[in-house]
């Protein structure tokens, strides 16, 4: 074991360095709390007004069915006392992480994107002989993927070692080699990214940090010993010594990883060499889906002892009360055994309070302590609410069930105080007593509760859904190459023990569980999981490859680049979570209406109670109506008032819109569409009008243009430049920048001859092009300011474009070419004489139209939506692409830079009026202007996609994190634009349905119960809503809403949500 660490300690020896940063005293955090005992929309406006009552707290959303809260707030150290206040309205409330607040630029970096540069090492089978050595080297360098080649003759395995822009170009790359040697055959041995800079190793720069438990006879002595055995790898790991102890089984452990000399994997066995008996494992602390999950399990679990003692209770409560006082003879032994009274009280009735009573207090409990703690937080000194408003606004769900148990219950205690004082009576009516009731009322009142708190859970499931994707285990390969794979040991490891820069194998059928790339192999691949697209998807070496998809094809071997907790399928979960906790503005309808639904209802059952007490008390009713022996006129009256306490219910009006947004956000998820801006931005996407597609990476493909034409224009004098000097520049100006064209322009020009050049400063002009002043050894005497951009860069430069090549720039245009210009000024160092601009290189890229791009344009258009393009490109080629895609030029904004874009956004919002008015649309600039989408692929759109209502960044792939979009798709396929629209348009349907449901529901029910169809007679009695009924209904009620949203996840026709099926044109 000391061997091994040597070895490790002696690799891995770059030291990681401590830097703290200092934080300003008024840095901002963020809090996520896990809360139990919400249960309607009432609990969520409680908590947050709470909250937000405090001067630190910035903004607090509280999520009811993912059971949490989100709080922003000012200084360090309020998290605490945060829940401290959610526990005194009487919930639990577990604080689950607190961190700052950062900006995108300390979130994400700032500056250029580095260029990739990797470094493949090829194995020869054969002796290789100098002719076929320079063969090789010649046709590599005309690659243009390749920068640099060598070739190592050994004896018996010739090394061929290249480095490439785009490692998707090795099987190209392999069939060179093949085809020039002419039957060597060529295998990738290895493949690593390097920095383009250093050539070092890009996957080894970036520390890990890691919590490592450690169970099995932990002591103070072995805990030193394990101190002592990490102090091995002094200079590459930093160990906390102040948390492992005999109860805290933690140890936190930051270090950088060198696959494959210095892993997690060395560190876990350093620490098992200390005892074999340890089991050591990397330690993952609860994520908030599962706490909440447990939290779900508990809420269900106690709710459950509370249905089978209610059950327990009405089986009896049934046999006494119904089927022995109503179903059986008169003259049956049972029933006048039972109805003999004992202190003027039926025996029947003393049994029924004996069963009710533990119903009532132990099994109705968690309604009476929910809503005494919401009255005690609402009354108690201090409370922030306005005295007034206390009387309008207050309760929720659990005080009306409270209430409507508890007058039930005490009333019938009253009616056996009162009956005890009469004289002797022989024969007792029980119709004046609800005891009964009361253990009929919490039996189905908690069922009810039972069947929503599953239903609520199964719609907040789809973060935990796509966190089963994963696998648990990897198998850990020690060779890039499969034939050799089969003769190496391939060990199962934890996924958790996997590093950047590992090599696993993916079997037929499995899943990756980590992303990478291939390095040997092919297989087709379901990615269905993550874009929605069901068709097969072939990999081959260098393509990536993300877990949570599935090889359906031969196994492969790819080499790992983003580790658990950093990939694709993570930032997935993290955008899906946050969106989630973004409410829509029609959430805000269902917290107004249950804001005031319970003080509505109490003044509706008390007026109802004294209505019919009133009518009944002055003899306006029929005496035969009074169908109670005891009690008279205020008991009877008592039911309808008892039964409009039960009936009520608000859970509809509050469940009807998170839960078809939850449910619509899992079914977005499972067809690659991410809601970064959650329930806000799914309201605006029902009501899109106009929708604008950025061109270039959107309706085109983008990511492939190639250059087509390309024209070296004559100059005089000393400006006539060589081609090999201007391929040189174009590549040095070029090669830093990661839009499209610019690859495109570095792939041509890397295939000619150049020289070599030297960069004295680079600029971007966004919109326009790049500036630069080179120089070259191959020209010591000069030095060269380049423009390499539009025509509105020259322009803005005073460069000529002569009239020939102004023909062939326009013929170009209108063919839909994009065109690149290239100007140099060239400055004569000895006499510092610098000479005139002059147009030395023009080049035509063109960029292939997506297929589907015109059969989603003209679905758009029968959907009644507008469809305009905007582009930085020139009016002449946007115009050319634009009709081709079914876009007329009226629609069609070019030449605009990308700040612009923008402008031009907000232009349409002005001025193009709205198509159709949404139920619930809350448009603070007025309702009558257009709603606009912007679709665009994020690389220069973010301004644009920030001030659209509605912003789209497609085909993000793994940058899905870092969008500014409301909207990400994860697949570049456009059809799944159409998808979102149609999705979003079933969510708010499925919305406007629940609420309509609701209301019909209690505009109906509530008359029912207050006795509005008494005077009706069936059967010779009269029709009433027996309270027990009441709550039977209204445990439907918002059963029936929860079901409704989760209809959605089903293809029932009418019901579910389907995929549309798209009739793609192709172009």
């Amino acid at each position: 074991m000391e061997k091994e660490a040597s070895r490790v300690s002696e690799s891995a020896t770059a030291p990681l360095e401590s830097v703290e940063a200092a934080s300003p005293t008024n840095q901002h955090f963020q809090a996520i709390f896990s809360i139990t005992g919400m249960t309607c929309s009432a609990c969520v406006r409680a908590i947050t007004e709470r909250l937000e009552t405090e001067p630190v707290v910035l903004k607090a959303n509280v999520v009811l069915l993912a059971s949490s809260a989100t709080v922003d707030f000012s200084g360090e150290g309020h998290a605490g006392d945060l829940a401290e206040l959610i526990e005194e309205l009487g919930y639990g409330a577990v604080i689950e992480e607190v961190k700052p607040i950062l900006d995108h630029e300390q979130k994400f970096g700032k500056g250029k994107q580095k260029a990739q540069l990797w470094k493949a090492i090829i194995s020869m089978e054969g002796i290789m002989d100098t002719t076929t050595d320079e063969a090789i080297k010649t046709a590599l360098q005309e690659h243009p993927s390749i920068s640099r080649t060598s070739i190592s003759p050994e004896e018996h395995e010739p090394r061929v070692v290249v480095e490439i822009s785009d490692r998707k170009s090795l099987p190209e790359i392999l069939e060179v080699i093949n085809s020039t040697s002419g039957h060597y055959g060529a295998v990738l041995l290895d493949l690593v990214q390097v920095d383009a800079q250093t050539d070092a190793s890009d996957q080894e720069l970036y520390p890990r940090s890691v919590s490592v438990q450690v169970q099995g006879g932990l002591d103070e002595r072995k805990k030193e010993q394990i101190y002592d055995a990490l102090a091995d790898f002094k200079g590459c790991i930093l160990v906390d010594t102040q948390t492992l102890s005999t109860t805290n089984t933690i140890l936190n452990i930051e270090y950088t990883p060198r696959v494959p000399n210095f892993t997690i994997r060395n560190i876990v066995v350093t620490v098992k060499s200390v005892d074999p008996l340890f089991a050591v494992n990397i330690y993952h602390p609860l994520t908030l889906e599962e706490r909440v999950r447990l939290m779900h399990i508990r809420e269900r679990r106690n709710i459950i002892y509370r249905v089978v003692l209610s059950v327990i209770a009405a089986i009896p409560s049934f046999i006494i009360g119904i089927a022995l006082m109503s179903l059986v003879p008169r003259n049956n032994a049972a029933r006048m055994y039972l109805t003999r009274p004992w202190a003027n009280v039926s025996r029947a009735q003393w049994a029924l309070l004996i069963i009710a009573t533990p119903v009532y207090f132990l099994a109705a409990d968690m309604f009476h302590r929910r809503a005494l703690k919401e009255l005690i937080a609402l009354w108690r000194p201090g409370s922030s609410t306005p005295l007034f408003r206390r009387f309008y606004r207050f309760g929720s769900m659990n005080l009306l069930m409270s209430l409507g148990t508890s007058i039930a219950y005490f009333s019938s205690i009253a009616e056996i105080i009162i009956a005890s004082q009469k004289p002797f009576v022989a024969n007792i009516s029980n119709s004046s007593f609800y005891f009964d009731s009361v253990v009929f009322l919490t039996m189905f009142l908690l069922i009810g509760r039972l069947i929503e708190a599953w239903s609520r859970a199964k719609t907040a499931d789809a973060v935990t859904s796509l966190g089963q994707l994963r696998p648990t285990t990897a198998n850990l390969c020690s060779t890039v190459r499969f034939d050799k794979a089969n003769s190496a040991p391939i060990q199962k490891v934890p996924v958790d023990m996997i590093e950047s820069g590992d090599v696993i194998m993916i079997a037929h059928g499995a899943s990756p569980p980590c992303d990478g790339f291939i390095v040997d192999g092919s297989g087709s691949f379901d990615e269905s999981s993550l874009t929605g697209e069901s068709r097969l998807i072939t990999k081959t070496i260098g393509d990536d490859i993300f877990s949570g998809t599935v090889n359906k094809g031969s196994p492969i071997l790819m080499r790992v680049t983003k580790i658990v907790g950093s990939s694709m399928l993570d930032q997935i979960i993290q955008v899906v979570r946050d969106g989630q906790a973004r409410r829509a503005p029609v959430e805000r309808i269902g917290d107004i209406l249950t804001s005031y639904f319970v003080p509505v209802i109490t003044v509706i059952s008390i007026t109802t109670w004294i209505l019919w007490l009133a009518l009944g008390e002055s003899r306006t009713l029929p005496r035969d109506w009074l169908d109670v022996e005891s009690g008279g006129w205020p008991y009877w009256s008592l039911q309808f008032s008892v039964a409009v306490f039960i009936i009520a219910c608000p859970c509809g009006f509050g469940l009807a819109a998170p839960t078809a947004l939850f449910v619509g956000g899992g079914i977005a998820a499972k067809n690659g569409i991410l809601a970064k801006g959650g329930g806000e931005a799914f309201q605006e996407a029902s009501y899109i009008d106009i929708v604008v597609f950025d061109k270039t990476g959107t309706l085109t493909d983008g990511g492939k243009p190639a250059v087509t034409e390309i024209e070296y224009l004559q100059n005089s004098g000393s400006n006539q430049l060589d081609q090999k000097l201007l391929h040189s520049l174009v590549q040095a100006i070029e090669e830093k920048s990661n839009h499209p064209i610019a690859s495109a322009l570095v792939t041509y020009v890397s295939g000619k001859d150049r020289v070599k050049v030297n960069a004295t400063f680079i600029d971007e002009l966004p919109g326009r092009g790049m500036k630069g002043l080179f120089g070259s050894d191959e020209y010591p005497d000069s030095s060269f300011m380049v423009l390499l951009g539009n025509e509105k860069l020259l322009s803005e430069n005073d460069v000529e474009i002569p009239d020939s090549a102004a023909e062939t720039l326009d013929s170009w245009k209108r063919q839909g070419k994009s065109i690149v210009l290239i100007a140099i000024r060239v400055t004569d160092l000895p006499s510092s004489t610098v000479g005139d601009w002059s147009l030395q290189l023009m080049f035509a890229i063109s960029d292939p139209i997506k297929p589907e791009s015109i059969g989603v344009i003209k679905a758009l258009k029968e959907q009644g939506i507008g469809v305009w393009m905007i582009s930085g490109d020139n009016p002449t080629t946007a115009s050319a692409v634009g009709q081709t895609v079914g876009i007329p030029p009226d629609k069609v904004i070019a030449g605009v830079l990308p700040e612009q874009k923008a402008e031009k956004i907000q232009y349409l919002q002005r001025s193009q009026a709205k198509q159709k008015q949404g139920w619930f649309s809350e448009r603070k600039s007025g309702g009558g202007r257009a709603t606009v989408a912007m679709v665009g692929d994020g690389v220069n759109d973010s301004p644009a996609l920030t001030v659209a209502d509605v912003g789209i960044a497609i085909g993000s792939g793994s940058d899905v994190a870092i969008s500014s979009a409301d909207f990400v798709l994860v697949s570049s396929d456009l059809s799944t634009v159409l998808v979102l629209l149609q999705l979003s348009r079933a969510v708010f349907r499925r919305i406007k349905f629940n609420f309509g449901w609701a209301l019909v529901y209690n505009i109906i029910a509530l008359p029912i119960a207050a006795g509005a169809l008494y005077p009706v007679r069936s059967n010779g009695s009269h029709v009433r809503l027996d309270p027990v009924w009441a709550s039977l209904a209204m445990a439907l009620s918002s059963i029936s809403v929860v079901s409704s949203s989760l209809a959605l996840k089903t293809k029932l026709p009418l019901v579910g949500f389907r995929r549309p099926a798209i009739r793609i044109e192709r172009s």
